[in-house]
């Protein structure tokens, strides 16, 4: 005699092609019919990150289409630079190329951003931030995305955020550009090394967090120490994938705060070029 239970009289019958549920409502899945389980305000950092970005998002816009108020010698702003348009107002020694003739007669900065900005959108943990924050997708952990399929970024347009890696390499030369920037910003009107302001402090503290969010990237970190089957053979490549990979670990914070940082730097600027505000020097 059979004992026990007939596996065949308990086993639903398969559903028709696309008629069976799926993700958190997958016949796998407990039957729970509140949305999550969540009784904390778990709202509250998507929302948070959203606003941040968000206000980042006007005040770069307003700045990059405003064409002006970018140079105050010896500081250039870090959203113009290096400015590669005719209509860029002269730099004593900043990296200002001609190489847009004079049919480009917008914001000079709308030439440069888009290497920054791409850099930014594709990286892996602000892909993390607004996804959350704008698209909740999914908006927190342990609750659900509001969106029946899920296709991750393996169609167009999320499938771009692969050309990452190549966004890096322009942010490094961007960088560099901005670290000759912020040596210049030590020479006074004249052309005479030994000036110091405090714009000369704040481009500093700008271009040293933009390196170390830079520098922080995963890509950097596996081009760095990727593809090594023994690190022992490579010591040095070990060693800097070693340093790496501690910025890595800090790579939010560094995220926002050379997010801040670059914006603070542009509104100084924009504040001595304007009139607005005296550059205070301290030699």
């Amino acid at each position: 005699m059979a004992t026990g239970t007939d596996p065949q009289a308990t086993t639903p019958a398969p559903a028709g092609r696309g008629t069976a549920p799926h993700g958190v409502n997958g016949a796998s899945r407990a039957a729970i019919p509140a949305r999550h389980l969540r009784s904390d305000r778990w709202w509250l950092s998507p929302a948070i990150t959203a606003a941040g970005l968000f206000a980042f998002v006007v005040y770069s816009t307003w700045r990059a289409f405003a064409g002006d108020d970018y140079y105050a010698e010896p500081y250039v702003s870090p959203f113009y630079s290096p400015c590669v348009a005719q209509n860029c107002v002269p730099m004593k020694g900043g990296a200002n190329w001609e190489i847009f003739g004079a049919w480009w007669g917008l914001s000079p900065a709308l030439l440069i951003l888009i290497f920054p900005l791409g850099f930014r959108l594709t990286c892996y943990y602000y892909r993390k931030a607004y996804y959350r924050g704008f698209w909740a997708s999914p908006p927190a952990c342990a609750v659900a995305e509001p969106r029946a399929k899920y296709t991750g970024e393996t169609r167009f347009p999320l499938i771009l955020q692969n050309i990452h890696r190549y966004f890096f390499y322009f942010a490094v030369i961007v960088a560099g550009i901005l670290t000759y920037d912020t040596v210049l910003a030590f020479r006074d009107e004249h052309g005479r090394w030994g000036h110091m302001g405090l714009g000369t402090l704040v481009l500093l503290a700008n271009i040293a967090l933009i390196w170390a969010y830079t520098l922080s990237c995963h890509s950097c970190r596996h081009i760095v120490g990727g593809r090594l089957k023994h690190f022992s053979q490579h010591p040095v490549r070990y060693r800097f994938w070693g340093w790496v990979s501690g910025l890595n670990a800090r790579h939010m914070q560094l995220a926002w705060a050379s997010l801040i940082s670059v914006a603070v730097a542009d509104f100084y600027v924009y504040l001595v070029a304007s009139g607005a505000f005296d550059d205070p020097r301290f030699f």
